[in-house]
């Protein structure tokens, strides 16, 4: 059981192991261009809130440019 669980990354909690190092650096990168917040701030946020407001700000772009 556990082999499985840790070959998916995940705990039996539900928390990440590991994140793509290359993956976490895009969302920095793309959320400080777009709103201007600094590294830390974006790094003290959950990783559920920094998808959400990468896709928040995605949408938004989308609708700017249609």
């Amino acid at each position: 059981m556990w082999t499985s669980i840790f070959r998916r990354g995940v705990i039996a909690g539900g928390g990440i192991i590991g994140y793509p190092l290359d993956r976490l650096h895009e969302e920095v990168a793309f959320i400080a261009m777009h709103l201007h917040w600094s590294r830390a701030e974006i790094l003290s946020l959950g990783h559920r809130e920094r998808v959400r407001w990468v896709h928040y700000i995605n949408r938004a772009n989308r609708q700017r440019f249609m």
